[in-house]
């Protein structure tokens, strides 16, 4: 049985149709991949909700003891063509909600135009459903590395990460996104091409992270129901630049009926 945890009273504060469903596909995605011998965090690094207005959403995490907006940022998300606005929303790490199965952030999705949010509701999963949770990666022991060291030591080892679980899922995972603290990008986009070489000519992606830290990602299933991400030292929940990637190439509204 997997450590991870999910908030067992997670209906008493929001009223989101596909949740349970989401939660038993992560729950069974979660014990597939620690089969395979990936160690995740307790805790979810995230859940993305889609909703329109944001308030069904941040209002109910804000009484959580959620901070909305806590890293000063906003993430556009052009999700199948249509534009949304990503807002997040971070819960404190000495937050008692943890031991309860609370994820760490949550990503508040909402539509900016008509357009955006006829696309939303016409996927028929409700308002606000949940588009996708992201389970955390236990990162290797740094063990005294300097940054650069480090992050050959993170590229590598999520570069293995992304084939043990395409194998234990049988699916492509999509784009392994490395974010990297800004001074380290040219160095990682040299190696990376002999760090990732397992990956045999799948994609990846190079980019600085605002603020500094490692935030490597990609997802796991159709639509991005189910993402992974490593995270380490980084001051924001996202980078910008990889939201706008995901966003735009990896994921959708439209997902399969696990969505449901």
């Amino acid at each position: 049985m997997s450590p991870c945890r999910l908030p067992s009273d997670f209906a008493a504060h929001f009223q989101i149709a596909n949740a349970a469903g989401r939660f038993d596909e992560a729950r069974e995605f979660a014990e597939r991949i620690e089969r395979a011998g990936v160690r995740l965090r307790p805790n979810l690094d995230h859940a993305a909700i889609f909703t329109d207005p944001p308030h069904l959403v941040a209002g109910p995490l804000k009484r959580l003891g959620y901070v909305s907006g806590w890293d000063a940022r906003c993430y556009p998300s052009p999700v199948d063509g249509q534009d949304y606005i990503n807002v997040s929303a971070r819960l404190a790490e000495d937050s008692l909600r943890r031991a309860e199965g609370w994820f760490d952030y949550v990503a508040v999705v909402h539509p900016v135009d008509p357009a955006a949010r006829d696309h939303m509701l016409g996927q028929g999963y409700g308002n606000p459903f949940i588009h996708h949770l992201t389970w955390g990666i236990v990162p290797p022991d740094r063990a005294g590395a300097t940054d650069a060291q480090f992050a050959g030591v993170l590229v590598r080892f999520m570069a293995g990460v992304r084939q043990a679980i395409a194998g234990a899922t049988g699916e492509r995972p999509g784009t392994l996104i490395l974010a990297v603290p800004p001074d380290l990008v040219g160095e990682v986009g040299r190696q990376a091409p002999d760090w990732v070489g397992g990956l045999s000519g799948e994609p990846y992606q190079v980019e600085p992270m605002e603020g500094g830290g490692f935030l490597l990602q990609f997802f796991v299933l159709t639509g991005g129901r189910i993402e992974v991400a490593l995270r380490v030292g980084t001051r924001q929940t996202f980078n910008p630049r990889s939201v706008q990637k995901i966003s735009r190439d990896e994921i959708s509204a439209v997902q399969s009926r696990s969505a449901m």
